[in-house]
């Protein structure tokens, strides 16, 4: 159901409810206020009659003034014999016990009885308890009347009302409507209601997660094809080269460098899927306790023949419980990319791995003894595709935007510094423990 439809029903139905509820105070009230006045008038005429001798010619006269008034009259003689009966509905009750008001039944129902004694005659005035509910019943309804016309009227103000404030969600609606992946701007929300706004200004926060989403995969899908195209470019050369090899000789020299290529390009695409995968922007997966200082050591385990290809003393240090919440793998990558550079950036000496738990967080360090990176370029290091300007070593300049990236989606940060006695390279990853 709509919402204007369902304040109105809601809106109405109150209306109604507090209308009926009006109605029946008044009828309680009016009932109560009509018996005093009845008891007082019914007190009155017995005073009144009180005054008369009812012989014959006044009996008559009392007779057709009371046939015309809703009061019945009795008038008993010592004897209780009755004397003067002023309607036939009030046979049968006979003269009051008790003096004063009282309530008394006959066939009729019941009555409301108020009796005197005046020179040995008792005079007795009732009047039917009926009447004085239909007269406190004609208050109530009297008082419920001007809501049950008004109640039409109050519908068509509460329906034009409600739709027009209203207006204001289809016009956000349409707002957001008109909304394109180029064109994601805040919606205004300085005039809205301020029900509305914690609804607009969490679509503006979702629209401005959104263009930085949707700019952040322009720029990866622009990067990623101006990487690709340069090892694409190559193995077709490379292929051409292969096919107008005229010996063996030279065919075998084509093939290993189409397979070097190939090699080339197969990395590339998996460190930008890679990349892709550790962005913040990306769909988290599962997040477990990771041991760091396990996950050190098995990855130093990987690099190790590498490391001892090239003369490289790789070691590993874990100090206290390095745990922490995170995803695996790409805790592992974050690893992987780090040590997998500094046994690549070494020609030889040492690369330390440390892994250690400080205060409330863990940190993780690979220290190298190569050419560094100027501090210079230490920022920019950290962007895609970057390659340092005396880079000697092919690749794809991703490693240090998918360590910083991983880094960020764990809420933990990644920083470069100068190695030990200004020599080589520090990385050096902090994350919640």
């Amino acid at each position: 159901m709509a919402i204007r439809r369902r304040l109105l029903v809601w809106l109405l139905t109150t209306v109604l409810v507090a209308g009926f509820i009006a109605g029946g105070v008044v009828f309680v009230q009016a009932r109560e206020q009509a018996n005093q006045l009845f008891d007082y008038q019914l007190r009155q005429l017995a005073l009144t009659l009180r005054d008369r001798d009812f012989t014959p010619s006044e009996l008559a006269r009392a007779l057709q003034e009371s046939e015309q008034s809703d009061y019945a009259i009795q008038v008993f003689a010592a004897n209780g014999v009755l004397l003067y009966q002023s309607h036939a509905e009030i046979d049968g009750i006979t003269p009051a016990a008790v003096l004063g008001f009282s309530d008394v039944r006959n066939g009729a129902g019941t009555w409301r009885l108020f009796a005197i004694r005046h020179r040995g005659l008792v005079i007795q005035v009732a009047h039917h308890r009926l009447a004085r509910e239909a007269l406190a019943l004609r208050a109530a309804l009297h008082t419920l009347l001007p809501f049950l016309i008004a109640l039409p009227l109050m519908g068509v103000l509460i329906w034009r009302f409600v739709g027009r404030e209203m207006k204001v969600l289809e016009s956000t609606a349409h707002a957001v409507a008109k909304r394109t992946p180029e064109s994601l701007q805040p919606i205004e929300a300085a005039a809205l209601p301020d029900e509305v706004r914690p609804l607009v200004g969490a679509l503006n926060g979702l629209m401005e997660r959104l263009g930085s989403a949707l700019a952040h995969q322009r720029d990866f899908v622009a990067d990623a094809a101006h990487e690709l195209r340069t090892p694409l470019t190559a193995l077709r050369l490379q292929l051409q080269l292969a096919e107008r090899a005229g010996d063996e000789e030279q065919r075998r020299a084509a093939h290993a460098a189409l397979r070097e290529g190939i090699a080339r390009a197969v990395h590339v695409v998996e460190q930008l899927l890679t990349l892709a995968r550790a962005d913040p922007a990306a769909v988290e997966g599962a997040r477990v306790a990771v041991d760091l200082g396990a996950l050190a050591n098995d990855v130093v385990r990987v690099h190790m023949p590498a490391a001892q290809e090239k003369s490289i003393a790789l070691s590993v240090e874990v100090d206290g419980n390095p745990v922490v919440q995170g995803d695996r793998a790409a805790l592992q990558a974050l690893m992987e990319n780090l040590v997998g550079n500094a046994v690549r950036y070494t020609p030889s000496g040492a690369v330390r791995v440390r892994v250690r738990r400080q205060g409330a967080e863990a940190v993780f360090e690979v220290e190298d003894t190569g050419p560094g990176i100027p501090a210079a370029e230490r920022g920019r290091a950290f962007d895609r595709f970057y390659r340092g300007s005396d880079a000697r070593e092919p690749g794809a300049g991703l490693g240090l935007s998918i360590v910083r990236r991983i880094a960020e989606r764990h809420r933990g940060q990644a920083e470069l510094l100068e190695g030990p006695e200004g020599k080589g390279l520090l990385a050096r990853v902090r994350l919640p423990a």
